[in-house]
């Protein structure tokens, strides 16, 4: 399991980077039009949200998740005030771009709100998109898992949904590591879990969808980082290419929007089921934090 759970960390954050150079243009003709298939991470325009970024970096998802992963690394275990200290930190003097629910995040302890405090009510699934380095961590602890993925979102999402969506994803990809098939595994926690909830509507439109081309589907959900719109959109890519990892994150680029968020998860789920071999060697070596991330994610794997 050791491996698998490697190989959803580095899917994860190996998604945020493959979506840096095309990350929030909306339109899926120009995405095609300017850079053709994205099968590998791109430069940044000069005129992107990430323009102060450099092919194999990450967005500020990946930066986030990266400041969760050292924390855990450094402490062999999750601790809200740590990772809000070092996500404050983060943000001081940050060269990349600061979405408004970080911005509202750093206003509210501006104001002398303490790490205890909820954040603000965003419902971006990026928020939740953060937990692989969780589910590394805690492979073999599901209420650990469960506890810390929540509170790391609700730091900066306290949107009630979307806190459940982390708990959903959380659950999701301990279920693959433990041995069910991804598909399989939507329908367990769905069911045990999600019941009669709009979870379990969002879970019934994705896959309800695996028969439309992925960008068509993803298009007809909306591309936005908003979690009604995005949760959906996780779930399809997840069904459809559940043994094509590589695919299934092409995919999600290719339909635009915030393919970072969408993937994030994606790649924590597929990679988590496929492990190593489903990931491309040539993402793993063109991220520019490698070596960095692949010591921390070997200090936090289950010994």
């Amino acid at each position: 399991m050791e491996e698998r759970s490697k190989a959803a960390v580095l899917a994860s954050f190996a998604a945020d980077s493959l979506a840096l150079g095309v990350h929030w243009i909306y339109d899926t003709d120009q995405i095609m039009k300017r850079f053709g298939r994205v099968e590998e991470p791109l430069e940044p325009a000069l005129n992107s949200y990430h323009s102060t970024k450099s092919k194999g970096d990450f967005t500020h998802y990946g930066d986030q998740m990266l400041v969760l992963l050292e924390s855990l690394a450094a402490l062999k275990r999750f601790d809200l005030q740590d990772f809000s200290g070092r996500w404050r930190a983060l943000f001081n003097g940050y060269n990349g771009y600061v979405d408004q629910a970080t911005q509202m995040t750093l206003s509210r302890y501006a104001a002398g709100k303490s790490w205890r405090d909820p954040g603000p009510p965003s419902n971006d699934l990026a928020g939740a998109a953060r937990l692989a380095p969780l589910v590394c961590l805690y492979a073999d602890h599901l209420d650990a898992l469960v506890t810390s993925a929540r509170e790391q979102t609700r730091m900066t999402h306290a949107d009630p949904w979307t806190v459940e969506s982390a708990e959903f994803f959380a659950r999701l990809a301990h279920a693959v590591l433990h041995g069910l098939r991804p598909v399989d595994a939507i329908l367990e926690v769905t069911k045990e879990r999600f019941g009669g909830s709009r979870i379990e509507e969002w879970v019934r439109q994705g896959r309800n969808s695996v028969g439309r081309g992925s960008v068509e589907a993803i298009l007809a959900f909306g591309q936005s980082c908003h979690t009604p719109e995005a949760f959906p959109a996780v779930i399809h890519l997840i069904a459809k290419y559940p043994d094509d990892l590589k695919e299934a994150l092409i995919q999600g680029v290719m339909a635009g929007g915030d393919s970072a968020g969408r993937g994030m998860l994606v790649g924590l789920v597929l990679g988590a089921h496929a492990g190593m071999s489903g990931l491309p060697e040539s993402w793993i070596r063109g991220m520019r934090h490698r070596d960095h991330l692949l010591g921390l994610i070997e200090g936090i794997l289950p010994s």
